[in-house]
């Protein structure tokens, strides 16, 4: 099997905002769907504050949180102290669970640990522009080529509009 694909996948504003104050600002019931179909079943990486913003380990999924607290622990998840190791323990995981691809779900400082090195990227355009303070990387248009922009369908229980894109690096 070969190396597995890093897909970044994040919930993103206009002006670039993610989160606020270690919290998502919007809800997007629907988008929160698209998100488990996505990660389902497969080694799912996040930074401690991200995690800690979710406030659960989510099931079906194989977690791995990244921190640099050695003394954090989590019963039920794994935990490497960079992205090194976290990238490298998913590997594993990947290979084991005969998965092919990798998520990284977050937040802002290991998105930017690996924007680089990713081969996808799942994002979901949100119709807002809120105050934040966690920006997602800039997707450079000379490094992603667009390859799927879908409307989303706004439930009653979203608070914005908004819109998939999917990215592939684009050949070197």
């Amino acid at each position: 099997m070969s190396r597995a694909a890093i897909a970044l996948v994040a919930a993103v504003a206009r002006n670039g905002v993610i989160g606020a104050d270690n919290r998502l600002i919007w809800k997007l019931s629907t988008d929160m769907k698209r998100f488990r179909a996505l990660t389902w079943g497969k080694p799912f990486v996040t930074g401690r504050k991200n995690f800690e913003s979710i406030g659960r380990l989510l099931p079906g999924r194989e977690t791995i949180i990244v921190t640099r607290d050695g003394g954090f622990d989590l019963p039920g998840a794994r935990v490497a102290h960079d992205i090194e190791a976290a990238l490298s323990l998913a590997e594993e995981i990947a290979r084991e669970m005969s998965v092919d691809e990798i998520i990284i779900a977050g937040g802002g400082e290991i998105y930017r640990q690996t924007i680089d090195r990713a081969d996808r990227l799942f994002i979901t355009e949100v119709d807002l522009a809120p105050q934040g303070d966690v920006h997602f990387p800039t997707i450079d248009p000379a490094r992603w080529r667009e390859v799927k922009r879908e409307r989303g369908a706004r439930g009653e229980r979203d608070e914005a509009e908004f819109t998939y894109v999917d990215y592939v690096r684009r050949e070197p």
